[in-house]
């Protein structure tokens, strides 16, 4: 769409670049004079990954509204577009009963609400029946040939054959069930049990319930079993069966035995598959679903959006509070069976031990340990409070928004101060002295895990979690003033990829879940999570620079950044630049590498909005916005357009001494405008521009 645009820029005219590019004249546009070619290579950068910027799954709720939301692209309707995607896709993100938020990443036979791996045919003492694989994604995804139905006992009930969707049995008598062959299940393998099934006529007062038999209880009894919903409507339901809370879960499980719960001798059931799985649920869900609806919220002041998923995220928050123990500890305590921190290989004198059910991711890094005492979740959880917090504020200012409050509700005072315990707390407690930076976590036999994580030392600045000397030290050990001692990378090898640091600086053959069991097999660099980069992980980068180290230094790595974007684009794209010719692996579309460019990388796209976020400093607020122009010396102004707030589109200038903003559109209230730490109230139906002085 955008392959020859470097080019272009040279030879044409913005409006033919714009047509060539298929940039659409309404998108924003950033202005600098004198780096004209610099701002629209920018651009052109936001345009190539913007148009995928929309939702997926929870875990980029923290990222990819405000990118994907602020643009006021109206000549085709993207813009409104994007405020209903993400308004439908926030309200209906799936909330369990306990407040835990679902991942929404693509189904596999893992947990339906957490990340498609590993599931159970991937370790070792788990077991599962599938007698369809109708509606299930595959292969890859699950085991590559059907079950059979030898060895399963049915007690009042007949089998009528496997169709399309399982094994079809007619209940001939009340309390009907089926019972497994004989099996030998690990529960610390099997933390769920999975049934897929449909039923029809079994009565409104069904009580379906699992019960099992262990190698030291043989016995089928009343005090070793779960009950779980009926199937409600014609479509395949899917009973996950957290087994795991029971205390008669333990040891070695010998057979189980599904019982339909019919208080009726009739009705059918279609068991299409029963099988245990492992606990793939990620501790970061909640923290960013918070964010995402507080994002969406500032940019678009939808409040009938705010008046529906306003509780949603006070539920949210409070799971993360007594679920993971943050209310309490102060931090982000994970518990659940897999997500302690340990690892799932260990190498002995005897060579490398696979410890099967440890080392489940627990965010984005699929394939590290992140748990027992999480750091990245804890700086993820402080955002959160903050988020709320302002929200719970503008609530309290604003009656007329008719926003519930209830026993969920929160005072945004106690969300502050919790806040700044958890930033006390969580500087002392995650902080290595050592290194000079922040570790991703202590597992639960108190081991500290540090691989030089960037982006995790990147974000925890971002969002104000680093106090002002730990941030310091964090920059000048990425800016290469000082050097951490056993790091594989070093100085300026941390940039050795130009577009991003690399997300790790030291070398982990040893630190992964199970089933990545043989890391020491692709060189440093060939694997994203062991010296790749992500390129959308620069903004973060960026943004702390301007914060810590100051625009000048910003502006100076954007324009490398923007020097390898021009070449890329030269080359014809990200997949003909990196084709074998050079250094660097494309990680993505089914490929695996070091790079995290396009295919699954939708957070590219945060790259370009440094401009707006960071050297602006623009911030979208509930009722208003606050600017904080941060302009590198060489710039005499800086001027972003098409900026939708609300229902205005704005314009802003900053200089070094003078913030000019025009607003077109309507708006009925008045809004709340901050500038160079003073506040003013303006009313846009009557005034369309203001100015600050310095």
């Amino acid at each position: 769409m955008a392959t020859a645009f470097g080019l272009l820029l040279i030879t044409l005219g913005v409006q033919s670049a714009d047509a060539a590019a298929g940039i659409p004249q309404d998108f924003p546009r950033f202005s600098v004079p004198g780096f004209e070619r610099e701002m629209e290579m920018l651009r052109a950068l936001y345009w190539l990954h913007y148009p995928g910027a929309g939702p997926k799954a929870t875990m980029w709720d923290a990222w990819l509204p405000a990118p994907s939301l602020w643009p006021a692209v109206d000549s085709d309707g993207t813009a409104e577009s994007m405020r209903r995607q993400w308004s439908e896709a926030l309200s209906n993100r799936f909330i369990d009963a306990e407040g835990y938020v679902s991942v929404h990443q693509h189904p596999s036979i893992a947990h339906p609400h957490g990340w498609p791996f590993p599931f159970w045919n991937q370790g070792k003492g788990g077991m599962g029946w599938h007698f369809s694989f109708k509606d299930t994604i595959g292969p890859g995804w699950r085991p590559n040939e059907l079950s059979t139905t030898d060895g399963w006992t049915l007690r009042s009930a007949n089998s009528e054959g496997v169709g399309d969707y399982g094994w079809n049995l007619t209940l001939t008598g009340t309390g009907a069930s089926a019972e497994t062959p004989a099996v030998a299940i690990d529960t610390f393998q099997s933390p769920f049990f999975q049934i897929r099934w449909k039923a029809r006529d079994l009565g409104s007062d069904a009580q379906p319930y699992l019960e099992w038999v262990t190698q030291t209880e043989s016995q089928f009894t009343p005090d070793k079993r779960m009950y779980f919903d009926p199937p409600q409507g014609e479509e395949l339901s899917y009973s996950v069966i957290p087994v795991y809370k029971h205390p008669k879960w333990k040891g070695i499980v010998t057979k189980l035995r599904i019982n339909f719960g019919n208080r009726r001798p009739t009705g059918s059931v279609v068991l299409h598959s029963a099988f245990t799985q492992y606990d793939t649920r990620h501790d970061i869900t909640g923290q960013c679903f918070v964010r995402g609806c507080a994002t969406y919220f500032n940019w678009t002041g939808d409040l009938n959006f705010l008046r529906k998923n306003i509780n949603r995220m006070r539920l949210a928050l409070r799971y993360v509070m007594t679920e993971h123990q943050a209310l309490d500890r102060k931090y982000v305590y994970n518990t659940w069976w897999g997500h302690d921190g340990r690892s799932g290989l260990k190498r002995t004198e005897n060579g490398k031990q696979i410890l099967y059910g440890h080392g489940i991711g627990d965010n984005y890094w699929d394939l590290l340990p992140f748990g027992s005492q999480d750091c990245y979740a804890t700086v993820l959880y402080y955002d959160a409070l903050l988020q709320l917090a302002a929200i719970e504020s503008a609530i309290l200012r604003h009656p007329e928004w008719n926003i519930p409050r209830g026993t969920l509700a929160f005072d945004p005072d106690d969300l502050v101060k919790h806040a700044r315990e958890v930033k006390v707390i969580g500087n002392k407690l995650f902080w290595n002295r050592k290194t000079g930076r922040f570790i991703n976590c202590i597992d639960a036999d108190g081991n500290v895990h540090d691989y030089g994580y960037t982006f995790l030392n990147f974000e925890a600045i971002y969002y104000d979690f680093a106090t002002p000397e730990h941030a310091q030290s964090i920059m000048d050990w990425l800016t290469g003033k000082r050097v951490v001692e056993g790091d594989t990378s070093q100085g300026d090898d941390i940039y050795y990829w130009r577009f991003a640091p690399r997300a790790t600086t030291k070398r982990n053959t040893e630190y992964y879940f199970w089933g990545w069991s043989a890391p020491e097999a692709i060189p440093f660099g060939d694997q994203v999570q062991d010296g790749g980069a992500v390129l959308g992980f620069s903004y973060h980068d960026l943004m702390a620079r301007i914060k810590v180290v100051g625009a000048d230094d910003a502006w100076k790595r954007l324009r490398q950044i923007i020097e390898w974007f021009g070449e890329v684009q030269k080359a014809g794209g990200y997949r003909k630049y990196y084709d074998g010719t050079r250094d660097g692996k494309l990680q993505g579309c089914g490929t695996p590498g070091g790079l995290g460019l396009d295919c699954e990388f939708f957070e590219s796209v945060l790259v370009p909005t440094v401009i707006l976020d960071g050297f602006l400093g623009f911030r979208a607020m509930p009722d208003g916005f606050a600017i904080n122009p941060r302009l590198p010396s060489n710039w005499s102004e800086l001027t972003v357009n098409r900026i939708r707030w609300h229902n205005l589109t704005l314009q802003v200038t900053a200089k070094p001494d003078e913030v000019i903003v025009s607003a077109e559109g309507r708006s009925d209230t008045p809004c709340i405008v901050s500038c160079f730490n003073r506040s003013r109230v303006v009313d846009w139906s009557t005034e369309k521009q203001v100015t600050f002085k310095k």
